[in-house]
């Protein structure tokens, strides 16, 4: 019963996200004042109420889905084959979970860009810090400072790669681009390419 209720949670959680998003897309960066708790509740299908139990803010709800990515981003670690090289396990562990399914360039301009979202944005970025920092301490065996960093410099390759990839001028695939920053961080001196 325990699962059941987790994954209602999790379904009831991932509808208010989406719609929060869609509505916060839909009004654009100038329009976001406009986007009302009660707007967003009733395109989430939940009661003002409902939504007050998950959200406290619309700026949380609009960045929530991206807030529950980042949080998966140690699991997606320790889900890498045990003996592949950190460098390529981070990668293609990021990757995964940031590019399947790639994500909605609108939404994510909408996160990424919009000073009234910067704030909820960098935070959604960067909940998953603490676990991807314990997911690369276990695997390399490593305590301190260095899984800390790593986990650090991860996440703000991620971001940095979000809003390359946003570009007016960038035409790659969101993999291709989070695969250069992290290049940045593993492998600094080969990454003028």
């Amino acid at each position: 019963m325990t699962d059941l209720r987790a994954r209602n949670r999790q379904a009831t959680r991932e509808a208010i996200t989406t719609a929060a998003l869609r509505l916060a897309v839909e009004q654009g960066p100038s329009g976001l004042a406009l986007v009302r708790v009660n707007d967003i509740a009733s395109a989430a299908g939940v009661s003002p109420r409902t939504y007050n139990n998950y959200f406290s803010s619309r700026e949380e709800a609009i960045c929530g889905g991206h807030a529950d990515q980042s949080r998966r981003a140690g699991d997606a670690l320790r889900a890498r084959p045990a003996g592949e090289p950190l460098d390529v396990a981070v990668t293609e562990a990021m990757v995964g979970l940031f590019t399947d399914p790639e994500p909605d360039r609108a939404g994510l301009r909408m996160i990424m860009l919009t000073p009234e979202l910067e704030g909820e944005a960098l935070r959604a970025f960067s909940v998953g810090e603490a676990s991807l920092a314990e997911a690369i301490a276990e695997r390399t065996g490593e305590t301190g400072l260095r899984p800390e960093v790593t986990a650090a410099a991860v996440v703000a390759a991620i971001r940095v790669a979000g809003r390359n990839w946003l570009a007016p001028a960038a035409n790659r695939p969101f993999a291709d681009v989070i695969r250069r920053a992290l290049a940045c961080v593993f492998s600094p001196d080969q990454t003028s390419r």
